[in-house]
């Protein structure tokens, strides 16, 4: 489950810890532009027990890669071995309007910082020459003074999770070749495979072994029960429609949105253009109404118990390993009727 980054932090600690008492097994921490992740995360490590704790995501501009593994390793120590790194690239908007840093080569960059971070985990003095990411500093710059460091003390874990929120082409094939597991957005569990299905593939082929399977966190807004069929369902799937069509019609330029390109690939082409168009003009409420009615009820597990069970092992066929939920009623009960439909 993901919190809230804007809402009321030291009230979803509480409801964290209540749903770690009734199964919930990861919650992600999210960053952006709002308070910083870590120091919520440390909090959360001190105030539970058992359950996860993920960044959900860090970006990869706003931290160098030392300090990134340093920063996972720091949290995974204070949590007992609970930390999952989750990265990503955040967006230009971010990097460059709230961070002043270039947003330059985002996929080798995040490629990069899972090398470094797994070498500094194990110690091992940080010589790294990459694409985006040069340890120590090259010669001629700086001071001339850099030499190879290891780090200090002895991480709980050597192979902490790595989670990459990759979207596209290459970021999606380097995913499963190197990453310990994806943040996909707008998951179909029948119709993933037209969008990634081949990157996907490209990648695992490249896996190595030692890495295990591909854990993939994935999931939507939850509702079960059947007040929740039909009409009922509407009514809470349209509260994922504002978020939808923000990403589809308002993330990015026209040209280079690619929450849109993945909503045309899933088939949804005259829908995708018309919620751009609709946004980019200032019709928010109108491009809402346009979010396909399928792609809503296939990207979240709204209706009857049931359903909602069918729709889970839908998830576990299409290799989801880990199911993010938004419960929009009682979260508690809402974990522990998964829990119990799971199996």
């Amino acid at each position: 489950m993901m919190i809230n980054y804007s809402g009321d932090f030291l009230a979803d600690v509480k409801k964290v810890q209540e749903l770690e008492a009734a199964g919930l097994d990861l919650v992600w921490v999210p960053e952006a532009y709002s308070f910083d992740a870590v120091s919520q995360m440390g909090y959360l490590a001190a105030m539970t027990s058992t359950i996860q704790i993920g960044s959900g995501i860090l970006n990869v501009f706003s931290r160098t890669a030392s300090c990134m593994a340093q920063t996972a390793a720091g949290l995974d120590f204070v949590s007992g071995g609970r930390f999952v790194l989750g990265l990503g690239a955040s967006g230009p908007q971010v990097v460059e309007g709230f961070h002043g840093v270039p947003y330059e080569k985002p996929m080798p960059r995040i490629r990069d910082y899972i090398n470094v971070c797994r070498m500094v985990w194990r110690r091992e003095p940080v010589v790294y020459e990459g694409s985006a990411v040069q340890i120590p500093l090259p010669e001629g710059q700086g001071t001339g003074l850099a030499k190879p460091l290891k780090l200090i003390n002895h991480p709980v874990r050597a192979d902490i999770p790595i989670y990459w929120a990759s979207l596209m082409g290459l970021s999606v094939k380097e995913t499963a070749k190197l990453a310990n597991g994806w943040l996909p957005i707008f998951f179909d569990p029948e119709k993933f495979h037209t969008v990634w299905g081949d990157d996907l593939k490209a990648g695992l082929a490249e896996r190595d072994p030692e890495l295990g399977p591909l854990a993939i966190s994935a999931g939507g807004l939850v509702a079960i029960g059947e007040q929740y069929a039909g009409d009922g369902a509407d009514q809470i799937l349209d509260l994922a429609r504002p978020t939808v069509a923000l990403y589809v019609g308002g993330m990015g330029a026209r040209d280079q949105n690619f929450y849109n390109t993945i909503c045309q690939r899933y088939g949804y082409v005259d829908e995708a253009i018309e919620i751009q168009d609709l946004y980019l003009a200032g019709e928010k409420a109108a491009a809402a109404a346009k979010v396909p009615h399928q792609m809503l009820t296939n990207t979240n597990l709204v209706g009857p118990a049931g359903y909602v069970k069918e729709r889970i092992a839908a998830y576990r066929e299409a290799g989801v390993t880990h199911l993010q939920i938004m419960p929009t009623g009682d979260a508690t009960r809402t974990v522990e009727e998964l829990r119990t439909l799971i199996g």
